[in-house]
């Protein structure tokens, strides 16, 4: 804009006076468009597996009185704050009075206990977290989960947050506001 031969009275009259440092960026200006971030409901707990097989007879077969005193040996401080997966590895029956046992256990000590291995208390974890976002901040929004993150959010993530938006937005994507994915669209 700075030409030698224009004049300052021509710049006055120009239709783009004024916009050359007026940059508008639609994307905030679009109060109905939020950004949903799954990693932020990721578990941040550490997550241990809890395996029944060492405290069985020959790690095959559940005695009650040997177990219970394995149980009663346990150094459960070792779980404190800790969400524990409790699992047998090996391939024995397992009464299930054995888990109520070692829930029993845990309760003082662990932040939660599940039933399964890491993965399965992992997802059961996230779920419950993504469970406690409270949907009225959603309503009749635009809203564009976030795809793209250091956290390895699983599928089961983006279909339990669709499912659960899906009855209050006006719009879901996935992606970015630059680029995203349309999912779903209100009619």
């Amino acid at each position: 804009m700075n030409d030698p031969h224009q004049n300052s009275s021509d710049l006055q009259n120009s239709p783009f006076r004024g916009q050359e440092d007026e940059i508008v960026n639609k994307v905030a200006q679009n109060t109905s468009l939020v950004t949903l971030d799954l990693g932020e409901y990721y578990p941040k707990e550490e997550i241990v597996l809890f395996d029944l097989k060492p405290l069985l007879f020959m790690e095959m077969i559940l005695k009650e009185k040997e177990f219970r005193a394995a149980l009663q040996n346990t150094d459960w401080t070792a779980y404190r704050d800790k969400i524990v997966a409790v699992t047998c590895t090996a391939d024995a029956i397992i009464p299930l009075w054995a888990y109520m046992l070692v829930a029993v256990s845990l309760e003082p000590y662990a932040k939660n206990i599940i039933m399964g291995n890491e993965q399965t208390a992992l997802q059961q974890t996230f779920l419950a977290q993504i469970a406690t976002i409270e949907l009225t901040e959603f309503t009749d929004k635009r809203v564009i989960v976030k795809g793209c993150g250091d956290l390895p959010v699983g599928g089961f993530a983006y279909m339990e947050i669709a499912k659960r938006l899906r009855p209050v937005v006006k719009s879901i994507m996935y992606g970015e506001a630059c680029s995203n994915v349309p999912v779903y669209k209100k009619k």
